[in-house]
């Protein structure tokens, strides 16, 4: 089927895999949404609409539901993560990262998942720290993340009956802004160098590399196109074999 001028929303499509992923749809020829709350990064892709938001606010996704409606297809990949030693990390921070990556998904996809119609599809971006416990330093991340599958499986059951497919996908290591960083802070709080971690990272990956934003991209959108017609409920890992 194609996917020439049905709508598309992607959020955290300045950077990563939401920008990987906003290239990909509209290179599909779907219309598509651009969403993130940095303007001069989301300005630079382009083929696109963008909507400049804060996901936090509830204000700034009314703009977003709004504009929104009937789409075809909704990425949730906007994400916070925020790293410090586990016994350190305050409810300021659960609300602060909880806002972003549970509330926001939830509310995005509620809202705008009741307005889609048969055939349409919503894939939210959890990690592969949702079914491990082995970097503490990401501990409220990583429970966000878990907290992403249950909103999956329960959006899937319920808009089943309407055709709508609801998905998560566990990226393992991708190599984007986002991971640069959490590599730098993480060596920070070890007290080790970047380039002993970086050197360290790959060896619970059986294939032994990192991923590219456009492979998880790819992924997104075969979850959204008629070939991943049967999927729904899903907690699909694509990290190089680290789960297995």
């Amino acid at each position: 089927m194609s996917h020439k001028g049905k709508l598309a929303v992607v959020t955290g499509a300045a950077s990563g895999i939401g920008q990987a992923t906003a290239i990909r749809l509209r290179d599909e020829g779907m219309r598509v949404i651009a969403v993130d709350m940095n303007k001069d990064a989301l300005e630079k892709v382009t083929g696109v609409e963008h909507l400049v938001a804060d996901l936090s606010k509830s204000e700034d996704r009314d703009k977003l539901v709004a504009a929104a409606q009937g789409a075809h297809a909704l990425v949730n990949a906007a994400g916070l993560i925020r790293l410090k030693p586990i016994l350190e990390f305050t409810v300021q921070d659960i609300r602060d990262i909880y806002a972003v990556n549970v509330e926001a998904v939830w509310d995005l996809t509620s809202r705008i998942g009741r307005t889609m119609t048969t055939g349409a599809s919503i894939v939210n971006l959890s990690s592969v720290s949702a079914k491990l416990a082995t970097t503490p330093e990401t501990a409220v991340y990583a429970s966000s993340k878990t907290a992403v599958l249950s909103i999956t499986r329960s959006f899937a059951y319920a808009f089943g009956s309407k055709g709508v497919r609801v998905n998560a996908i566990c990226p393992g290591i991708v190599d984007t802004p986002m991971q640069d960083k959490v590599l730098e802070r993480l060596a920070e709080i070890r007290g080790i160098t970047v380039e002993d971690i970086t050197s360290k990272r790959l060896t619970s990956v059986p294939l032994g590399r990192a991923s590219e934003p456009y492979e998880t991209a790819g992924f997104i959108f075969f979850l959204i196109s008629d070939e991943g017609s049967y999927f729904t409920g899903q907690a699909l890992s694509q990290d190089g074999g680290i789960v297995m």
